[in-house]
């Protein structure tokens, strides 16, 4: 399983703009299964979301025609209403048009995300081509006990909006979350500048050692790609049993 991270930049709440140049991009993007944009890629992280719910379908059906093309999932946030609230809405869409979605579970409250947007409260994980992803949103990495391996997963999805100033907790918890779940981590943050904020991307692939398999450049658009080994982890997981001991718990809601 080839999974490809696109990490890029974002123009301020214009999708047909965005989604063109993500067209640019992909042109000469290699072979994968399964590919990871940024969180709300196509209009960047708006947290009055009346301006860009409108503008779902057009983004949705957008995904499905690369999924369809590439032959390959496509995995991104959008801003989405249903039944009168708003969600950051994960969606993993499938070559076939079938579409899986996570709903972010922790809010960015300090920047206003929670005034405006829905918490989700379940966690979803997804099997494709035999590999089991845990599906999340950027602020959902600073909470380990919600991306806990159950021994239900092989590989984290990290979609994110993740600034500068929060570098060091980004390169470093994405690398925490493979090595306490044993598993795979794919990060894809954006680059660029919104109304608040500048962004270094730093997207990367995460071994389950920890150790870095593929990194974006700084600030720089880019497409970084890494097999995920389903034998190697198995082997692993065999060898090396940390998820037996992990301490038991249940969530509450």
């Amino acid at each position: 399983m080839k999974v490809t991270i696109l990490q890029h930049d974002i123009d301020w709440c214009r999708p047909e703009k965005n989604l063109a140049h993500l067209e640019t991009l992909l042109a000469t993007l290699p072979k994968t299964d399964l590919l990871l944009l940024p969180e709300m890629f196509a209009t960047g992280l708006n947290n009055i979301p009346s301006d860009i719910v409108d503008k779902h379908p057009a983004i949705l059906a957008w995904m499905r025609e690369k999924a369809q093309t590439l032959d390959a999932a496509v995995v991104g946030s959008i801003a989405t209403e249903d039944n009168g609230h708003f969600y950051n809405r994960l969606h993993f869409v499938r070559p076939d048009g079938d579409v899986t979605i996570y709903d972010k579970r922790h809010l960015f409250a300090y920047g206003g995300e929670a005034d405006r947007y829905t918490s989700g409260n379940k966690r979803v994980i997804v099997e494709f081509r035999n590999v089991r992803f845990l599906l999340q949103v950027c602020y959902d990495l600073r909470y380990p006990v919600w991306s806990r391996n159950l021994g239900d997963y092989d590989c984290i999805l990290y979609s994110a909006n993740f600034p500068i100033s929060r570098d060091t907790a980004w390169r470093t918890l994405i690398r925490a979350r493979a090595i306490e779940n044993q598993c795979y981590v794919a990060a894809c943050n954006r680059i660029g500048t919104d109304q608040k904020c500048e962004y270094y991307g730093r997207s990367a692939i995460i071994h389950p050692y920890g150790d870095t398999i593929m990194e974006c450049p700084d600030k720089t658009e880019w497409a970084a790609s890494a097999v995920i080994d389903i034998d190697f982890l198995r082997h692993y997981e065999s060898k090396f049993p940390v998820l037996a001991d992990a301490d038991p718990f249940e969530l509450e809601y």
